[in-house]
């Protein structure tokens, strides 16, 4: 689902294109719906290349999108994160529902826990992250997480800060970035 706000969908198209203007691969879910299927058709509408990864149950529900440059097929949903981590090179976090917030905390978690060490970008576009961070600070304030825990992800505002940041990144770490939504 795009949600309500209709500058989610802008944000995810301008992340797109301007991955593939970037040069920058993109590592999604694999489907054509919402705002995953907005960010991957700006992206190839642009010239980009867009790797989507989609487990097979999923294929008719999130309605795999065939267009993309590449669609890697997978059996469990655990598959497919793995894989998303093994072909990006950075992760970023557009605004989205219960799917992004189970790959945002696992991608987070896996590099506090040593597992990757590729940075990790949410973009709180027109506050939507505002929620999740508080999450975040309660548990650090209530001590389930230590206070450098914020320093496993960074906090961008906008579409043009998320992308001059992963252009930032050293050539190794940006091969590829992926769209956690």
């Amino acid at each position: 689902m795009p949600g309500h706000d209709p500058n989610h969908v802008a944000v995810a198209r301008a992340v797109g294109a301007g991955l593939a203007r970037a040069k920058l691969g993109l590592v999604y879910g694999g489907g054509r719906i919402g705002l995953m299927g907005a960010v991957a058709d700006a992206a190839m509408e642009a010239g980009g290349e867009v790797i989507g990864v989609i487990p097979d149950f999923l294929m008719q529900r999130e309605v795999a999108h065939r267009g993309a440059t590449d669609l890697e097929v997978v059996d469990t949903m655990h598959q497919r994160k793995q894989r998303m981590v093994e072909l990006s090179g950075a992760f970023l976090t557009l605004p989205g529902g219960f799917g992004t917030f189970d790959e945002t905390v696992e991608i987070i978690t896996w590099r506090q826990l040593g597992l990757h060490d590729k940075p990790i970008l949410i973009l709180d576009a027109g506050g939507w992250a505002k929620a999740l961070l508080g999450l975040f600070e309660t548990a650090i304030a209530q001590g389930f997480a230590r206070e450098e825990t914020r320093r496993l992800f960074e906090v961008v505002p906008d579409a043009e800060t998320a992308l001059a940041r992963l252009t930032s990144l050293p050539a190794s770490s940006t091969a590829t970035a992926t769209e956690l939504a």
